[in-house]
């Protein structure tokens, strides 16, 4: 499906980006993982190859334009191009996220650090994958957004609004480059249960979500990789702009959802 192109993967140490990685080259893509875990990255490099697939790692500070740039330039210097970007990376640490509250009650730093990453990082990961991929007249962008972009929270108000950024960013650059044959879109995942997801979230958290997801499962970074790989390839050619959300269910009902179906006496 990707056989001979190259795909950069943001995020890439662990969870969607690393289940995005794997899957892309068992697809065929030559596969960079790019991290601020780099060490980690590499773990899963060594994966992708020890199936006889062709990866590398490296590190990358998205809060810094000049690792970005580097990033960037190695991909396109070791690999001759770049086809496929996946912007996955996001400032999700356990400090930064309890600090992400209300507009009235978090710190303004928290703000700032979250849109410089999610936003302002993603930003630039396009503007530098751009210039090569309009040499080419080819691309395809994913970018990482979220069903909390869409909906509003308790809390978690940096990181919505952040999101919500990233998916019109997306809707920019489609605009702007489709015509030199670049398509970018996003994915907008729900609850995924990766590793932190099941290890730093409150039982609680994942029984309300559950109530509200129309699947009879939550789901897992390989169901969120799974979408990046087909807006990625061919088989999307006429996608772009487009914000595919992979939450099972969860934006799609009415308020309520979850105790209207006990009232109907419904699993």
């Amino acid at each position: 499906m990707l056989d001979d192109r190259v795909a950069l993967v943001t995020g890439a140490a662990g969870g969607i980006g690393a289940a995005t990685a794997i899957l892309l080259a068992a697809r065929g893509a030559r596969v960079v993982l790019a991290d601020l875990n780099v060490e980690a990255a590499r773990r899963i490099a060594k994966i992708i190859q020890g199936s006889g697939g062709l990866a590398e790692a490296h590190h990358v500070d998205l809060s810094e334009e000049a690792s970005i740039a580097s990033l960037i330039e190695t991909t396109v210097g070791n690999f001759k191009r770049l086809d496929i970007l996946h912007n996955n990376a996001a400032d999700l640490s356990a400090e930064l996220t309890r600090r992400d509250l209300d507009v009235e009650s978090m710190a303004t730093e928290v703000w700032d650090r979250t849109f410089r990453v999610n936003v302002r990082g993603t930003m630039l990961c396009c503007r530098h994958a751009l210039r090569h991929m309009t040499a080419m007249r080819s691309g395809s962008i994913i970018n990482t957004a979220s069903n909390l972009g869409m909906q509003g929270n308790i809390g978690q108000a940096a990181y919505a609004a952040s999101k919500a950024a990233v998916l019109q960013m997306t809707r920019s650059i489609a605009a702007s480059h489709g015509r030199l044959g670049i398509r970018c879109n996003a994915v907008s995942p729900g609850l995924v249960m990766t590793p932190a997801a099941r290890d730093n979230l409150p039982p609680l958290v994942h029984e309300i979500v559950s109530g509200e997801t129309l699947t009879p499962y939550l789901g897992t970074p390989e169901d969120i990789a799974a979408a990046v790989l087909f807006l990625a390839s061919d088989e999307a050619r006429y996608i772009t702009g487009h914000n595919l959300v992979v939450d099972g269910g969860t934006v799609s009902h009415v308020p309520g959802f979850a105790r209207f179906r006990e009232m109907a006496g419904k699993a």
